[in-house]
């Protein structure tokens, strides 16, 4: 560790020796760890249970974020409550929520993601703040599950909660609880889910308040004050090599917000200047992106969200660094322009902005890759379906009222030394198991697998996508379904292709078939109506023709690539299932020309 971690801003000695730094990193990744064991084991619904779309976080006595999970989402989030109730008015026992997108400025960026905040005391002294927040499956608004490409306002996505005081000195809010509880169409899931998220927070603050108590609240401030400061500079020493002085600047699109509107440009532009004191600066700008949706996609994106992303790029998953808040302090200013699809203004329907977010994720990938970074070339963006119903329930005949929201894989863009991963949700959360659908919901799944030529040809392959087959048996049911990059799929590099795209087909291949729009809702299905979605892929990255041909018969063997595609696109010759060394070699004398970047043709730049 540099001398400048471990020291004082007055030159003295810190009071965190740098193993005692280390150990202190480990207790609380653990203390985080447990909190979202926790909430795995104990929610009611499948979104947090199964698909994990929850996250936990530890912040210093000042609300910084000193320790968090590596999602390149989180933004300032303590600040929306130290707003309305100073630190100076809390005490032990207390307990704080909201899910209040514009009122939080984008720190919890859709109305189902809840956020419970506490403060962790010691003899008196406020010491930290934890954290967890989760997707609630049902939250009121325009449909069963409060997300919908029909909303035009975030009024129709479920009650929006301010930031609230729901424990006070340990005595709950139950009316709170009440008022919310009463605006879900499923309450059991929405109280057990309450009750679980209310768990890991009080277990968070019990782990912490062990770490205070065996070190003390000074060496703890010290340590979680170098954690981010580490992470700080580390992320500006790895901008500085990969931007030099000047401006660097990328567009990406998403198709449509689901009302006949788009495509909607993201522009991206990161300057490095010299300041006057001889310090650099990192600017980032997203003024220039076009200006919001009528429809859901819109993603109020914190200020914190890009310097986020580009730390975990930097950090690339290094077990001995800490994803905080150093991230976006690398950044000296990020500008973001109101009434534009990246600041909405309020009261713009929010609902549907992962596939936003996962296309600005990608722009920030093209950002650092035009600036002569190795970045990953770009993602699908992780489809969801909503299956709202009845079905008869075996026991009684009666007809059930069921929801499913399945959100499903895609393939990740490849990075400049491996592929891309294959039929990834979001980071860390997965994709619901056969067995589970089957029992929990009324549907059969008749095909999971991989969707073949779904990945981008490269020297590394893209990601590919995931095809689902799901037989009705329900008696009735509206989908609602959200897949984008049709139009402008993911983007390939340095010669790697672009990624396939996603489609949606009911009763494939029989007389009534019909595809659906890809963002959409209102899709009628009745019992015995077969549902075929198949997802996105990631883009390629270098040549295909530099993509050992072993490798190619490999994916040809394991469904990955069909025996055309690897003729066609990667110059490998396979006969009855084996390589064809002569043939292939013939091929690929004939190298063909490319550009810097893939997206249905090449491109020197994306417009």
């Amino acid at each position: 560790m540099s001398d400048t971690v471990n020291e004082k801003s007055d030159g003295s000695p810190p009071l965190c020796d740098p193993v005692t730094l280390e150990i202190i990193r480990g207790a609380v990744a653990a203390a985080q760890a447990e909190m979202e064991a926790l909430l795995e084991r104990t929610a009611i619904s499948a979104f947090i249970r199964e698909k994990k779309d929850f996250y936990t976080a530890l912040f210093d006595a000042d609300g910084v974020m000193a320790v968090g999970s590596m999602v390149p989402i989180f933004g300032d989030m303590t600040t929306p409550v130290l707003e309305k109730f100073p630190a100076e008015t809390m005490q032990p026992g207390d307990l704080y929520w909201y899910n209040d997108c514009y009122g939080s400025k984008g720190a919890v960026s859709h109305s189902n993601d809840q956020v419970l905040l506490a403060p962790v005391f010691k003899d008196g002294r406020l010491c930290a703040f934890v954290m967890s927040w989760a997707h609630f499956a049902d939250i009121g608004g325009i449909h069963p599950g409060s997300i919908s490409p029909d909303a035009t306002e975030i009024f129709q996505e479920g009650i929006i909660v301010p930031p609230t005081k729901l424990i006070s000195a340990g005595v709950t809010n139950e009316t709170a609880l009440e008022i919310f509880h009463r605006n879900s169409r499923f309450p059991d899931q929405s109280i057990g889910d309450m009750r679980a998220l209310m768990a890991s927070v009080d277990l968070g603050v019990r782990r912490i308040g062990e770490i205070v108590g065996r070190f003390g609240a000074d060496v703890l401030a010290d340590a979680l004050s170098q954690l981010l400061v580490r992470t700080r500079k580390l992320v500006r020493e790895k901008l500085a090599e990969t931007f030099d002085y000047g401006t660097y600047s990328f567009t990406d699109a998403i198709d449509t917000d689901g009302h006949g509107n788009g495509p909607f440009k993201i522009r991206f532009s990161l300057t490095r200047e010299r300041a006057e004191d001889g310090d650099d600066r990192f600017i980032f700008d997203a003024t220039a992106t076009d200006d919001q949706a009528p429809g859901p996609v819109n993603f109020l994106m914190n200020r914190g969200v890009p310097g986020m992303a580009l730390g975990l790029f930097y950090l690339g998953g290094d077990p001995a660094q800490v994803c905080n808040a150093g991230g976006p302090n690398a950044l000296d200013e990020v500008k973001l322009r109101e009434g534009s699809l990246l600041k909405p203004t309020f009261p713009a329907p929010l609902g549907m902005r992962g596939l936003t977010t996962m296309r600005v994720l990608s722009a920030i990938n093209g950002l650092v890759n035009v600036a002569g970074g190795k970045a990953p070339a770009a993602n699908s963006a992780y489809v969801i379906t909503i299956m709202r119903g009845n079905f008869r329930d075996e026991d009684d005949g009666q007809l059930k009222r069921f929801l499913l929201a399945d959100g499903i894989g895609v393939g990740y863009g490849a990075r400049p030394n491996a592929d891309g991963i294959d039929a990834v949700y979001f980071v860390a959360q997965e994709n619901y198991p056969v067995e589970f659908l089957e029992v929990g919901y009324p549907v059969r799944l008749r095909r999971y697998g991989i969707v073949e030529n779904s990945g981008g040809a490269g020297k590394f392959r893209g990601g590919c996508g995931i095809i689902r087959e799901y037989e009705i048996l329900a008696e009735d049911m509206m989908l609602a379904v959200r897949i984008d990059s049709v139009k402008n799929p993911p983007w390939g590099i340095h010669g790697g292709m672009g990624g396939g795209s996603g489609r949606v087909t009911v009763n494939p291949g029989l007389a009534n078939e019909r595809v659906l729009k890809p963002l959409s809702d209102g899709n009628r299905l009745t019992r015995g109506d077969i549902l075929r979605m198949e997802t996105g892929g990631g883009g390629g990255y270098g040549h295909p023709f530099d993509r050992a041909a072993d490798r190619v018969l490999a994916d040809v063997l394991g469904g990955f690539v069909s025996t055309d595609a690897a003729e066609r696109l990667y110059g490998v010759v396979i006969r009855d299932g084996a390589l064809d060394t002569a043939a292939t070699a013939a091929l690929r004398e004939n190298r063909p020309e490319t550009k810097a970047f893939h997206r249905q043709e090449y491109v020197d730049v994306l417009a």
